[in-house]
């Protein structure tokens, strides 16, 4: 059975119900498949021995999340090729691509958690109410353990970017 979380997050002052496991510092990663496109996928495994910034958004197309998915790619710039910067919706691969490529955003990767939210199920992170990813930020270490969380307690709240990318450069080599 599933787990079923209450009363730490809301939409608008709404509550809402997130399905998964509160993953907290010093948990393993866990493992997901995604999609890149509609016919090539993304696992865990392929950012293999870099240090992962993930980024989870609700929908590329609204307000914060577009916010969060600039201020994220501007960041990649100057955090170096050991450090990727995903960026996880429930959006279609194809709407994923069409918003990246009218905002220019070009340095993080766009992945899309459409087919069955494992990736919202194991992270902790599946609004039960919409079935979308709600916000949240994961930083994941070269050995796929995780260094810094965010789960935000309402879905149009902006996260602390700062916090996140600090955690990422102590991570740095």
């Amino acid at each position: 059975m599933t787990q079923e979380r209450t009363g730490i997050a809301t939409f608008k002052g709404n509550p809402i119900t997130l399905i998964g496991p509160e993953l907290k510092v010093g948990d393993s990663a866990p493992s997901f498949t995604l999609s890149k496109n509609l016919l090539e996928q993304a696992s865990l495994s392929d950012f293999a021995g870099k240090i992962k910034l993930i980024s989870v958004v609700p929908s590329l197309d609204t307000g914060v999340c577009d916010a969060q998915t600039r201020r994220f790619n501007e960041a990649a710039s100057e955090l170096g090729e050991e450090v990727v910067v995903l960026t996880i919706s429930a959006d279609l691969p194809f709407a994923q691509a069409r918003w990246c490529g009218a905002a220019g955003v070009d340095r993080v990767v766009t992945l899309s958690d459409y087919r069955d939210n494992s990736f919202g199920t194991a992270y902790g992170v599946l609004i039960k109410e919409f079935v979308i990813d709600m916000r949240a930020i994961f930083v994941v270490d070269q050995n796929d353990i995780i260094q810094y969380v965010e789960y935000l307690p309402e879905m149009s709240h902006h996260p602390d970017y700062d916090q996140a990318i600090d955690a990422v450069k102590k991570l740095i080599g």
